[in-house]
């Protein structure tokens, strides 16, 4: 199984992590600078870190270039990653 969501990236940033929710694209700080694919591999080993999963289950499926991504996570459906999401940022 592979589930889709919408991410909003925030490269350059002092703290790395989930942010929370914006709508239903997931936020995420990286302190990577958006410059040669280091934000991207940021992204990806923040969220499968968070999310506890191996980062070859977690990959950037669209908007390499754009701070507004999609990613693709195997293994997770979207009740069990809104519950990791939301045990990681406090039910905000």
């Amino acid at each position: 199984m592979t589930l889709r969501i919408a991410l909003k990236v925030v490269p350059g940033s002092t703290r790395e992590g989930i942010a929370g929710w914006l709508g239903d694209a997931l936020k995420v700080r990286v302190r990577a600078p958006a410059e040669a694919g280091r934000a991207n591999a940021a992204v990806v080993r923040v969220v499968a870190a968070a999310l506890g999963l191996a980062p070859d289950a977690v990959r950037i499926a669209a908007g390499r270039a754009s701070p507004k991504k999609t990613l693709e996570i195997d293994g997770l459906d979207l009740a069990a990653l809104r519950a990791r999401i939301d045990s990681i940022i406090g039910g905000a």
